[in-house]
Formats: C-alpha cells, sequence, structure tokens
C-alpha cells in the first residue's frame, strides 16, 4: 500500500510540474499577445491621426516606413523572447 502511494505521489508531482511549466509557456504568450496588441494599437492610432491630417503621401510613407521597421524589430524580439 506505502508502495502505491509513493508512486501515485511521484506521479502527481510529474504531473504538476508539467502543469507549470505550461502554465508559464501561456503566461510568456499571453504577455507576447497583450504587447503586440498595444504595438497595432498604437499603429493604428498614429495611421488615424495621419490620415486626418491629410499628411503628403510622401510625409506618411517615410513615418510610414520608420513605424514599420520599429514595428519589424519589437516584434522578432517578442517572437525571440516566446522561444523562450
Amino acid at each position: 500500500m506505502r508502495e502505491q502511494m509513493q508512486t501515485r505521489l511521484e506521479s502527481l508531482r510529474k504531473e504538476f510540474e508539467t502543469g507549470q511549466a505550461e502554465l508559464e509557456k501561456i503566461e510568456r504568450h499571453r504577455t507576447y499577445l497583450r504587447e503586440m496588441m498595444l504595438q497595432i494599437s498604437g499603429a493604428i492610432q498614429v495611421l488615424e491621426e495621419l490620415l486626418r491630417q491629410g499628411q503628403p503621401a510622401k510625409y506618411n510613407g517615410t513615418r510610414l516606413g520608420e513605424a514599420q521597421a520599429a514595428f519589424s524589430q519589437a516584434n522578432e524580439a517578442n517572437v525571440q523572447q516566446t522561444k523562450i
């Protein structure tokens, strides 16, 4: 009987550790998604402002290119962080 309890205890501990690891993975993904949504929200806000102001296309293109480059760099950093 004692051996069965010991075996069950070890099994439960392994399941618990697996659950903890999975929960940490989900939390990292949740953080990544939250950051991405904030970045997308900011990009939407900038583009809406530029459209409302009626800025020349050349100006928009330059600013948009800079924003896209920054967004791409942040996205790559978040993807790398999520893989950890």
